[in-house]
């Protein structure tokens, strides 16, 4: 997004206003990264078993299968590159938020 500064300059010896522009990028806006971690396919997933069941008890029908997972909401400092603010958040997603053994992510950046 870009910022109109004018600023006005007073000219002593002729008298006048000169307006002067100019055009700047507003860097200040961070980027958010989501975050999804869940168990893989092959790993049973008791938690979603449990509301699986819960949903079907209480009415709700037409479900296969309940899965539960994790979301984590990162805002990331403005100064930092599209790539590298990626190349960072899959750092910290393989290995800080997830068990690579038993769990896998995906993510996504918002401007």
């Amino acid at each position: 997004m870009a910022l109109l500064n004018a600023s006005y300059k007073q000219n002593r010896s002729r008298a006048r206003l000169r307006l002067t522009y100019n055009l700047t990028c507003d860097e200040s806006v961070p980027m958010k990264a989501q975050v999804y971690v869940s168990l893989k396919k092959s790993v049973l997933d008791p938690q979603g078993k449990t509301i699986h069941g819960a949903l079907s008890k209480i009415g709700y029908t037409g479900l296969e299968e309940v899965r539960q997972g994790k979301y984590f909401e990162i805002t990331l400092n403005s100064a930092i590159s599209k790539t590298d603010a990626k190349a960072e958040v899959e750092k910290i997603a393989r290995e800080v938020l997830t068990n690579p053994v038993i769990e896998e992510f995906h993510f996504s950046l918002e401007e």
